[in-house]
């Protein structure tokens, strides 16, 4: 079977039983914990995968990679993950509910880099425009790239704006190199 179907399949069911327990958000905030855990800590899928380890053992390290304190219901979710042995999926299945979740709450993802520091209050202020056209909320993150010399970059979803002062400077350069070819 597909890694994707299984993992979707997955992530659905645990939203559908979060939603009727009213323990979404409290799920979701495990689960965005256990993301950043497996990016921070890649150690985590050889341990989860790890046969030799019991059920228990292994319960215990997902709940405390998901945060500690995590819902019954994420609890219960992973005892299913591990008694059918889909643990090497898990990772995928975070994914999934965290994809899941976003949609069927209008989640938008916004990032904005710039070359050098903002104030806060411009961040709101950019947060508000998005969450006044999407009509949803964001989760809005701000990074800080000095390789972008001046200007900023700002993504949502598939949406990229580049007002780096690197790009004009590249496309300036490529169109020298353009026109220089036509004279050789």
């Amino acid at each position: 079977m597909n890694m994707g179907v299984i993992s979707n399949r997955y992530a659905k069911a645990l939203l559908a039983f979060a939603n009727e327990n009213n323990a979404e958000d409290a799920t979701y905030q495990n689960m965005q914990i256990l993301k950043d855990s497996y990016l921070q800590v890649p150690e985590l899928r050889y341990t989860v995968d790890n046969p030799l380890l019991t059920l228990e053992i292994k319960h215990k390290v997902i709940c405390e990679a998901a945060g500690g304190e995590v819902t019954q219901e994420f609890s219960r979710f992973v005892w299913l993950v591990l008694k059918e042995k889909r643990e090497k999926f898990l990772q995928f299945m975070v994914h999934a509910f965290i994809s899941i979740y976003r949609k069927q709450k209008n989640i938008s993802m916004g990032r904005l880099t710039t070359a050098y520091p903002i104030m806060d209050e411009v961040v709101s202020r950019i947060r508000k425009l998005v969450v006044d056209e999407t009509k949803g909320t964001v989760e809005f993150s701000t990074k800080t790239d000095p390789g972008l010399i001046g200007g900023f970059i700002f993504e949502i979803g598939t949406y990229r704006l580049d007002a780096s002062v690197a790009r004009q400077v590249s496309k300036v350069k490529q169109q020298f190199i353009e026109k220089n070819k036509r004279i050789v």
